[in-house]
């Protein structure tokens, strides 16, 4: 479902572990990187994001909030 896809996540996450929305990325045949950059699919936003947010504005990286990603790993 997310394969070839990558994805960031910043911010605290209200739903599950920082650990297992990486898991729920990799099992939906994603990846997850550390940092932002051009080859970057998708950040995922929590509370608090942070410098990764604004990297991924700059860059025009979709942005996801925690319920979007919900419905997309799903």
């Amino acid at each position: 479902k997310l394969e070839g896809l990558t994805f960031v996540l910043t911010g605290s996450l209200t739903s599950f572990s920082r650990d297992d929305a990486k898991e729920k990325v990799r099992i939906a045949g994603g990846n997850v990187a550390e940092s932002v950059s051009k080859k970057t699919s998708y950040i995922v936003s929590g509370k608090d994001p942070g410098s990764k947010l604004d990297r991924a504005e700059e860059l025009g990286v979709k942005i996801l909030t925690e319920s979007e990603f919900l419905e997309l790993v799903r």
